[in-house]
């Protein structure tokens, strides 16, 4: 963790399908937002958030608010044991959802439109074109085992590979968000 949540220690289900996203590469998404002055102030949405690890991040690092749209109930009270840990349960929404029922406008806050959006699903995930097209975001960070690519309405920022993770940057063309660059 970084900012001011630096030093405190996130707690994941054990033996259980979440896979955290690595301290090496949560560090280098929040580096790479910071560099395009994309969290400050930012709405952040944190799709099949598992332990909240990438929204925490980007609170701890400068956003002012993050919804979380898990669906797993375990790590869902992991998620809420988190933010709790590190002092930023009022700056976050938790929402039991589907991440794709979600985005489709599933629940009343999904139709707004988020800064930056962190998509982290199981890596056998291949739904990608209709996840991204109806999100309302400025910038989405895709994590999966490969390059993801940018559906009708998105355009590839950078994409990097991290051992077996692959972390992908889109830029929404045209939109404009709640704050950031």
């Amino acid at each position: 963790m970084a900012g001011v949540a630096r030093g405190r220690r996130l707690i994941a289900p054990r033996g259980h399908d979440v896979r955290p996203t690595s301290d090496r590469v949560r560090e280098a998404i929040g580096n790479r937002l910071l560099s395009m002055n994309a969290l400050d102030g930012a709405h952040v949405l944190d799709l099949f958030a598992g332990t909240g690890a990438l929204g925490i991040e980007a609170l701890s690092r400068g956003a002012a608010r993050s919804t979380f749209v898990e669906q797993d109930r375990t790590a869902l009270e992991c998620l809420v044991k988190n933010l709790a840990t590190t002092g930023l349960e009022s700056q976050a929404t938790v929402v039991r959802s589907d991440a794709q029922r979600y985005v489709e406008a599933g629940h009343p806050s999904a139709a707004a439109s988020f800064d930056v959006a962190f998509i982290d699903p199981p890596y056998a995930f291949d739904d990608w074109h209709e996840l991204l097209g109806p999100l309302r975001a400025r910038v989405a960070v895709c994590e999966a085992s490969r390059p993801v690519d940018a559906p009708a309405g998105w355009e590839v920022g950078r994409s990097d590979r991290y051992g077996t993770t692959v972390v992908t940057l889109l830029h929404h063309v045209g939109h404009a968000g709640h704050g950031g660059s």
